[in-house]
């Protein structure tokens, strides 16, 4: 008998490896013949390139860039002949800066930019690029000006590309590198966000990222600014694509300056590391996650597989660090049995610090379940 193992990480407790390790541990107690494929899944949040990196096999490529308080930050990608996998939060995220530093309205994609840069000039002809965990809310200003763009004021002074210039823009000069035109970018989000207004980049994420309130709305009236600009000269209205709101706007930067094409984390990882194939081969598919809710539903890595689990007609099993669902949720699933780490008899303590151990257990019980079925 076969199985894929496909887990996300689980939070605090075990990466992605760690959990498919523990569930093959589990199936193996109680089938022990059985054939094992794993695949550490993620979400495409920022650690999904070093989650999927023992898959993928790329080439860590180092880079001195340009970081989001325009000091050098040592970032990497990923490069496997031409496709590039970037992740925007190496160059440009939050976990680059001290709380006290950070300040959406000062800060930069630029090392992005220079990122991307770097894989056009080694021969990347596909970038993904991965915009989650940023420190930014500067609608991709950076990656355009590392691109070749340059932004002016009224009194035709030169902007810096940060997100408090976005709302004294009015033009945009620049000739942009020439290999854009003949690559195509994939920008990886599960954000649905529009650009701006309530549930825009501004309002919903930059009080996270260190802005006041005076400061949201700044930004807000800076990327509605910059956006009407961008439908009037170059007629593409982005305001209000799912995804244009992700990474502090830079998910409608990455549209408007590299044409990029949004989709799914789970969808564009399981596309990477060819998913359907090892499912099509597999005899019951077992997913997993640290948290198994509401919310899981939305996008999430166990939605992801649930689905192709539907699709290609397998068996489908969960096991979770604590489940949110009550019975009544998951039998209108196409699930054959949920098993939690955290349940009554284990505290939350002991959980996360025998969660390995715990998870062998909670498989062994899972795979009893579905040979059952």
């Amino acid at each position: 008998m076969k199985f894929l193992v496909a887990t996300d990480k689980f939070k605090g407790s075990l990466t992605a490896m760690e959990a498919c390790n523990a569930v093959k541990e589990g199936i193996l107690k109680v089938i022990p013949l059985a054939q094992v494929d794993m695949l550490p899944l993620a979400d495409g949040g920022d650690g999904t390139l070093e989650t999927i990196e023992s898959k993928l096999h790329f080439k860590r490529i180092y880079h001195e860039v340009t970081g989001p308080l325009f000091r050098k930050v040592k970032a990497w990608y990923g490069l496997q002949e031409d496709t590039a996998y970037i992740e925007m939060a190496s160059a440009s995220g939050l976990l680059l800066l001290k709380e006290e530093e950070q300040h959406a309205a000062s800060t930069t994609t630029l090392g992005t930019g220079e990122m991307i840069i770097d894989a056009l000039q080694r021969g990347a002809r596909k970038v993904y690029l991965f915009v989650g965990g940023s420190a930014t809310n500067d609608c991709g200003l950076g990656v355009a000006q590392a691109l070749g763009y340059r932004f002016f004021d009224k009194n035709n002074n030169e902007l810096k590309p940060i997100g408090s210039s976005l709302e004294k823009i009015v033009s945009i000069r620049g000739e942009v590198h020439p290999e854009v035109a003949n690559t195509e970018f994939v920008l990886v989000t599960d954000v649905e966000n529009p650009l701006y207004g309530t549930n825009g980049a501004a309002y919903v994420f930059a009080r996270q990222k260190g802005a006041n309130q005076e400061e949201i709305e700044m930004l807000d009236s800076g990327l509605k600014h910059f956006s009407e600009l961008i439908k009037q000269e170059w007629k593409f209205d982005v305001a209000n694509i799912p995804g244009a709101g992700a990474a502090g706007g830079l998910g409608a930067g990455a549209m408007i300056f590299l044409k990029a094409k949004p989709q799914k984390g789970i969808t564009t990882i399981m596309e990477i590391l060819h998913f359907d194939q090892l499912l099509q081969e597999a005899d019951m598919l077992i997913s997993g996650e640290g948290k198994f809710d509401r919310q899981t539903l939305e996008g999430k890595v166990v939605k992801g597989t649930m689905e192709r689990a539907l699709q290609f007609n397998k068996p489908f099993g969960v096991v979770s660090g604590i489940c949110e669902l009550t019975s009544g949720e998951i039998n209108d699933l196409p699930i054959v049995a949920v098993e939690a780490i955290k349940n009554d008899e284990t505290t939350f303590e002991d959980a996360m610090q025998k969660a390995y151990a715990l998870l062998v257990d909670r498989t062994e019980k899972l795979v009893e379940e579905m040979l059952k079925s």
